[in-house]
Order: structure tokens, then sequence, then C-alpha cells
């Protein structure tokens, strides 16, 4: 299978110096005003124009954008494959555009879409009309079901995602999302003021490199664990996913009727296992 990163698809790398701006702001310290500079993360609207379908717009951190795009369409089932799309690339001149053409399948899949499933940015069950919860198919095994990882070894991963964020460590108002070999090195992180599309742009990426299911994966999140975020990690195929704060009650629930590895509050030398803790005893 062709992977969607030919040259029909040009990448324009991670952008970083367009991730960050520089401004004058006022600070009150020790009873006094002073003027100095401040860097900030920026948010900028991105436009994905899929040919034939009505824009999709997301706000997002540029950089990254053609995984942002990519990650975007898979949550929401229209992307499957690297194979159904035809070309995603950055629009001449415009940096925030996106112009993709999808393969007469997803573009079918697209169409069954409400208008307002995608357009009010990568939320996961925003916007949507209506809602109902996946479920996993009958006879499918739990993914990842033969995955072992040492406890120990998750203790050291949100210092190992906050040595790599750089945007953070100069604004510290980005979201990131980061994914590691099972037991292992840091594959790659992403960082967005938004935490759907920090994990979409992560996504998108192992999608653009025909790199899916990521089961043999550990998703390292910086904030908590939500459904929306539990549900595009599912369909990505990640067995484990762990967060520095809290999960929401149905994200726990989503993970364990999909025998997903769920994590939080993992800080220090401690943290809580909401659902397959068996990948983390040895059971």
């Amino acid at each position: 299978m062709r992977r969607a990163d030919g040259p029909d698809l040009p990448d324009t790398g991670d952008a970083s110096s367009a991730a960050r701006e520089r401004v004058k702001i006022a600070s009150y310290r020790d009873g006094a005003w002073r003027t100095s500079d401040d860097t900030l993360a920026v948010e900028r609207a991105l436009e994905i124009h899929v040919a034939g379908a009505e824009p999709l717009i997301t706000m997002r951190t540029p950089g990254h954008d053609r995984e942002l795009a990519a990650g975007l369409l898979h949550g929401e089932g229209v992307v499957q494959t690297a194979g159904d799309i035809v070309y995603l690339r950055h629009s001449p001149d415009e940096p925030d555009v996106i112009r993709a053409m999808l393969k007469p399948a997803a573009r079918a899949r697209l169409d069954r879409i409400e208008r307002n499933t995608l357009a009010t940015s990568a939320c996961g069950v925003c916007g949507k009309p209506s809602f109902r919860a996946p479920e996993p198919r009958r006879g499918d095994p739990a993914t990842g079901a033969a995955l072992r990882i040492e406890p120990g070894w998750l203790l050291g991963l949100p210092d190992r995602m906050r040595a790599e964020q750089g945007v953070f460590e100069t604004t510290g108002g980005l979201h990131a999302a980061a994914l590691f070999a099972a037991g292992g090195d840091l594959i790659a992180l992403r960082e967005d003021v938004g935490r759907h599309n920090a994990l979409d742009k992560l996504i998108g990426r192992a999608l653009l490199e025909d790199a899916l299911p990521l089961d043999r994966q550990v998703l390292m999140l910086s904030g908590r664990a939500s459904f929306e975020l539990l549900q595009k990690a599912i369909a990505a195929g990640i067995p484990v996913v762990c967060a520095i704060s809290a999960p929401s009650s149905f994200a726990v629930d989503l993970a364990r009727r999909f025998s997903t590895t769920l994590v939080g509050f993992l800080r220090g030398e401690r943290f809580n296992c909401y659902s397959g803790a068996r990948r983390l005893r040895g059971d």
C-alpha cells in the first residue's frame, strides 16, 4: 500500500517557531509594575478542505497540520488507512489551509456524517446531534492482550514527556500527547493548545506512515483522560493510556468495555489503575 507521505504530500515540519509568539506585557511583582516580554503559545484556525465537502475548521497550534487533519478524519471514522487518502497537503501560500482528496469509500463515509459532527473542532462528541458510545465487536480479541509492562517503567513517563515539550517549556500553555514503545523509548510527541488536537496529530502521524494499529505502544497524556481521548486512542488500537490527571467516569467505563489499561494520577512515585491492571501486574 502506498504510504500517504509520498512526494505529492509535502511535509512542512513541526513549525516550532510558528507555535510561539513574543508579546509585551505589564507584570506586577513585589509591589511594583514593570514592562517585560512574555512568550505565548499561538492559537490559529486551521481550515481543512476535503474536495466536494464543506470546510472543517479547528483551532490549533500551527505545526504538524497534515497529521492533525489525518488524525481528525481518522478519529471520526472517515479515514481508516493511509490508502484512503489521494492527497493531503497545505494549500500554496495559505499556511492555515489544508486541502485533501479522499478515495470514494472514505468520501462516502464523510457524506454520512452530519455537518456539525466535524465542524466544531476535534473535540470528539462536541456538537454532535446524537451520541452512542462505541462497543467492542463480538469475538474481537482485546488489543495488545499479551502486552505486559513493569509498573516502575510507567513512573518515569511524565518526566520523559516533559523533557521533550519544547514549546510548553517556553509558554506553559500547551497540552501534550506522547507515544512510547511499551517498556522502551519515546516514539513521538505532539503539542497543541487543544488536548484533542495533540492526540490527533500523534495518531495522524501514525496513519500517514501506515503504522496503525498502535497495539504495542503506550500513550501518555499531559492532562486528564476524557471519554473523547479514550475513544480516539481505542480507535487507533492503543492498549495502554496514561494520564497525569484524573480520568472521567465515562472514560473508565469505555476503557473497561474495551479491556484498555487506563492509568491516572501518574505523578511522582504513584499512580491509580482504573482498568486493565493485568498488563501491569503480570496476571
